[in-house]
């Protein structure tokens, strides 16, 4: 809390203070220490497993966990000891070992045949909910939450992270989601480390990430390590599949809507291998067999793949190469196209100096665009995008059985284009409007962490991360007055640094053993975002448009503290978390009233700023072994804003404000072959501006508005059930059904409410609810050989 207020011309001084403190209280292992370390992974495919327990028995259970390669290191004073590796869903490996010098020990564990319900038992596994510093985080593999029913019958993470505490979707079957108060654009969303700036197809009722292509998904919410940064509220980590290094697997499911097909299998055996995986919809193609016309010449489709690939050059080196491509296409006979999408590719190289020291480098290629195509007499086109190209590089120094320091740093260069337009050969009928010139920046960072165990009860993870932005040329950046008028146009040359802004992001988190049971916990992030999207809806649409820091906008910046108490039942079968937070963000951005959005070079002037404040309580209660697993969620949460141009300066709430939000997610082993799942959620109505009356002016009637965001939607429930059935399974084959139905009792649920004049009685106005979805029924068909 000492870093609330930086001042810039202090920040040497205080990275000095900071890095003095750092290493007084590191204190590395004396040169007697010997080295266990290796690589965890699965016996049957070859993939890395990642949050792999390794632990000592002679040191009171002590030890580490594997990183996002599955490596390890265990720096320990020579002796004979007895290690157990461990890892959810396998079975455990014991090891005795004897530590007289340095010592590789690669492993590679076997899933175990007993599986209850979704979540596979162990007999004995680390007890990750009490011991780690994990706060605020959640964990989703693909295969433990297939059978989850969700919207048209496709797994999907996104909108599974949306049954747990603190998350909310932005809106009905969409993949948009809010965190502990945050906008949609305050989620880092990483793919192999590439940030994705558009999560979602078919306007946000699909995601983009292809289930049968992730290998695991990781959201952190409460405390954020210093190695990320970027985005105010939460950090979604998704890593793709590497493919299976034994054997060549083909996996494959046929859906009603969309369809998927993936193949994995080695390059070399034991060394290298490959994945590959397509997506796409086929609903447009139905269209062709209606009587009408325009029905006929109407697509709107999505398509995606996703590649990865890695070798092991020797025992310290690997290469890994992965992508993703995804495009949405929507048409309208000859007059109409709108398509977009997002390509991002990573390139990574691990290195292994020393049995303490881990490097691994990335060069790292993002895109988003979308472009508007009008084929009527206008004969143009419209366009926007996002591109970033990013180097990063990370070390993990293994100092000593109680530290483990991570430290590096980052350099992205952003390109945006807010707008063009460009008029096809012939057309000179319409003159456009001018083109948003692109904007140029870099944004790089450097960060240092050390997570120290000081007591067999107390640990600590403290941190700091230094982000900066600059705005580069060339291009214009504008000088406004006080009521947004522009005053100049200053033009930066090629390369030329026009404004640098940022600072310094503290990070805490202490994590303190009450027993074997129970824990308590605390942290501490103040995170910088320097990119912000525009919109003007309470979901995402593929026309929001990003908008870099500048000169007139400042960096959102965020300072959230969070408390927990976590307790473990039953040995370990049943998980209970109660956390509580409070989050303040600085350099909140709204439009003005009237604000014109398109096209405009200037619209910086357009905007308002304030600030906001988030807080609430988080309960979660999770059974993991059992015929009948799952958890139940509830959130208490309020969500302001306050700008002194909005409202007449009063605070308001924000439009995804909701008090309550429960989720209750079941699933259940009928038998060997059939599992039943069901989840029900229910939250109290977002916040919304409705009008408090009318008036009229020459003969039209004008909606007169009084307080922001003053009325309450109606309240949402909802329950999806669904059905797995194994048709059969063998070495060789296996094939499954998968039935669903979204929203069973076909509750309508509003979507917007619709203010109109009664047809009967013209001086009446009249609200009218529309919903989008009543019962949604899914069949897909799932095989792999």
């Amino acid at each position: 809390m000492l870093f609330l207020a930086f001042e810039y011309k202090c920040m040497p001084g205080r990275i000095i203070l900071f890095l003095s403190l750092f290493f007084i209280l590191l204190q590395v292992d004396g040169q007697n220490m010997s080295v266990l370390s290796g690589n965890i992974s699965d016996a049957e495919t070859g993939e890395d497993l990642p949050g792999a327990s390794v632990v000592v028995d002679e040191l009171n259970s002590r030890g580490t966990v594997t990183n996002s390669y599955g490596f390890y290191s265990l720096p320990l004073p020579p002796g004979k000891y007895r290690i157990r590796y461990q890892y959810i869903g396998y079975q455990t490996e014991i090891r005795e070992v004897t530590l007289d010098k340095n010592l590789e020990l690669d492993l590679e564990l076997s899933a175990t045949n007993y599986v209850l319900g979704n979540v596979v038992v162990v007999g004995e596994q680390a007890d990750r909910n009490i011991s780690s510093m994990d706060m605020g985080s959640v964990q989703m593999v693909p295969n433990r939450i297939e059978s989850i029913p969700v919207i048209f019958g496709e797994a999907d993470i996104l909108k599974t992270i949306q049954l747990t505490p603190g998350v909310k979707a932005a809106g009905e079957g969409n993949s948009g989601f809010h965190v502990r108060g945050g906008g949609i654009d305050q989620n880092l969303i990483l793919l192999d480390e590439a940030p994705v700036y558009s999560a979602s197809h078919l306007l946000g009722f699909f995601s983009v990430f292809n289930s049968e292509a992730i290998k695991n998904a990781t959201l952190l919410k409460g405390f954020i390590p210093a190695e990320y940064g970027g985005r105010a509220s939460s950090v979604l980590d998704i890593q793709m599949k590497e493919g299976n290094m034994k054997n060549m697997d083909v996996t494959g499911n046929l859906g009603l809507i969309s369809s998927n097909l993936t193949l994995e299998g080695p390059l070399v055996k034991d060394k290298g291998s490959f994945m590959i995986s397509g997506r796409r919809t086929y609903a447009d193609l139905f269209l062709n067999f209606s009587k009408d016309e325009d029905v006929r010449n109407t697509y709107l489709y999505f398509y995606d793949f996703n590649l990865k690939t890695n070798y092991k050059l020797n025992n310290r080196n690997r290469i890994y190469l992965s992508g993703y491509l995804g495009r949405d296409d929507f048409g309208y006979k000859d007059e109409f196209g709108f398509d977009w999408g997002s390509i991002t590719g990573t390139f990574r190289w691990n290195h292994i100096f020393s049995e303490r020291l881990f490097s691994n480098t990335s060069l790292i290629f993002s895109n988003y665009s979308y472009d508007i195509n009008v084929l009527t007499s206008l004969d143009m086109v419209i366009r926007s995008e996002i591109q970033d190209l990013n180097l990063k590089q990370d070390f993990s120094w293994y100092a000593g059985s109680n530290h483990t320091v991570k430290f590096g740093a980052n350099v992205i260069s952003h390109t945006i284009l807010p707008g063009e337009v460009t008029l096809n050969e012939g057309n000179a009928t319409f003159t456009p409007p001018d083109n948003i010139s692109r904007r140029k920046a870099i944004e790089w960072s450097a960060y240092i962490s050390n997570e120290q165990r000081l007591t067999s009860r107390l640990r600590f993870n403290y941190g700091l991360r230094l982000a900066m932005f600059s705005n580069i040329g060339p291009g214009e950046f504008y000088e406004f007055d006080t009521e947004g008028e522009l005053v100049e146009t200053l033009d930066a040359r090629k390369g030329e640094i026009f404004k640098t802004q940022g600072g310094l992001e503290p990070r805490l988190a202490l994590n303190y053993l009450v027993n074997d049971q129970s824990a308590v916990k605390a942290s501490y992030n103040r995170i910088y975002q320097f990119l912000h999207l525009l919109t003007n809806t309470t979901t995402t649409t593929p026309t929001d448009l990003w908008l870099p820091s500048s000169n007139n906008v400042k960096a959102q910046i965020a300072d959230q503290v969070s408390l927990g108490y976590f307790r473990n039942f039953k040995n370990n079968e049943y998980e209970l978390s109660l956390e509580t937070y409070y989050k303040n963000l600085q350099n909140q951005i709204d439009y003005k009233n009237g604000a014109d959005l398109v096209f405009n070079s200037t619209v910086e002037a357009e905007l308002v700023f304030g600030r906001g404040w988030a807080y609430g309580t988080e309960l979660l209660l999770k059974r993991t072994a059992g015929r009948i697993n799952g958890w139940i969620g509830y959130t208490w949460s309020k969500t302001m804003r306050q700008f002194d141009d909005i409202n007449e300066g009063n605070p308001y709430p924000a439009r995804h404000d909701r008090t309550h939000d429960v989720s209750v997610v079941a699933m259940y082993d009928l038998t060997r072959k059939l599992k039943l799942s069901a989840t029900w959620v229910y939250y109290t109505g977002n916040a919304v501006t409705f009008p408090s009356g009318r008036y009229e002016i020459d003969g039209q009637t004008i909606a007169y508005y009084t307080e922001r965001n003053g009325y309450r939607m109606p309240d949402y429930h909802r329950l999806d059930v669904g059905l797995v059935w194994q048709r059969k399974k063998t070495d060789k084959f296996e094939s499954s059904w998968n039935f669903s139905v979204y929203n069973a009792y076909a509750r309508e649920n509003a979507y917007f409410i619709d203010f109109r004049t009664n047809e009967d009685n013209p001086s009446v106005t009249e609200a009218v609810q529309v919903s989008l979805f009543k019962a949604i029924p899914s069949v897909s068909y799932r095989f792999k050989f």
